[in-house]
């Protein structure tokens, strides 16, 4: 079993081929491919590191672009007639794995 922990969007990822995964909104249309940056590889009872200097790359391709759930914010401030609501829904980007190199 091949799989590598991906650094994407300020998280970490745990990712093998075929794995769909949702991170902040990246660049690109639906169908391009990108790459993300490798922390560590396991490749059965081998482990490297970034430390180590990792020569993989793991590639994914863009599926869709989509919003998180929505969040609500709510100021008040008492006595003073002081209200203020506001919503906000993250950009998203849907990626699937496609290979590990």
């Amino acid at each position: 079993m091949v799989y590598a922990i991906v650094k994407a969007g300020g998280r970490q990822e745990k990712v093998s081929v075929g794995t769909v995964v949702v991170v902040d909104r990246m660049e690109g249309e639906v169908g391009d491919t990108v790459e993300l940056e490798p922390i560590m590889l396991v490749d059965g009872d081998k482990i490297t590191t970034a430390a180590d200097g990792i020569s993989a790359k793991v590639t994914a391709e863009i599926v869709r672009d989509e919003k998180g759930p929505k969040i609500s914010i709510i100021k008040f401030k008492n006595k003073t007639g002081y209200r203020k609501r506001q919503g906000h829904r993250q950009p998203l980007t849907r990626l699937k794995v496609t290979g590990i190199q």
